[in-house]
């Protein structure tokens, strides 16, 4: 297989801004026909680079309430009963709640929600979303507006390597396998994994 080049990157970005652009639309935009594009995007699809389209709902425009940014401070490694850690009590909490929108970790192990609720309850919200988990502290801030902007622009992509987990370059390959497709850093990952797979199926 050959990297992604930038008329790829560029496909990518298009259908980040609009999954629903006509191939022909595209085709205009990058230089190809649309036929030339969907086999672009099926090859990108195939390489696991895109996963799927989606449809992406203003959430504000089905849901009253206030936009809000909660961070959340967890005290590190405190387990309860079941041995879960604050953080996976809270993650799996915010995570049924239907008013969280978007679900963020750092790095330092804190929560971070964004989500809509009621302006004069959203302190008794948060303290009843967080009721019976060890919390430190919480900051909630207002948020005025709020933007998703998908792009792919300035991003390396890299496939790894299906048999020893190398990055997959220009020289690598890529093979259907029982209707499959893996990447391959080289020819010799490559018939080791065939050899491998055979012998599986043969119940060896």
């Amino acid at each position: 297989m050959r990297d992604l080049d930038e008329t790829d990157v560029e496909i990518l970005s298009l259908l980040a801004e609009n999954a629903r652009r006509p191939f022909s639309e595209i085709g205009e935009r990058v230089g190809l026909s649309g036929p030339a594009v969907s086999d672009r995007v099926t090859r990108l699809e195939e390489s696991g680079v895109i996963e799927g389209f989606t449809v992406d709902v203003d959430r504000s425009k089905l849901r009253a309430g206030v936009p809000v940014l909660v961070d959340v401070a967890l005290p590190l490694g405190s387990e309860s009963d079941d041995d879960q850690t604050a953080l996976d009590r809270a993650r799996h909490r915010v995570g049924e709640a239907d008013a969280v929108e978007h679900v963020f970790v750092t790095a330092d192990g804190d929560l971070r929600l964004y989500g809509r609720v009621e302006g004069r309850n959203v302190r008794e919200w948060v303290r009843g979303l967080f009721d019976g988990i060890d919390v430190d502290d919480y900051d909630v801030t207002l948020v005025d507006e709020f933007q998703w902007t998908p792009s792919v622009e300035g991003v390396e992509f890299a496939l790894t390597c299906a048999e020893c987990s190398n990055t997959v370059d220009s020289e690598g390959e890529t093979a259907r396998i029982d209707g499959e497709v893996y990447h391959f850093c080289c020819p010799s990952c490559l018939s080791r994994f065939r050899d491998r797979y055979q012998r599986l199926e043969e119940g060896v």
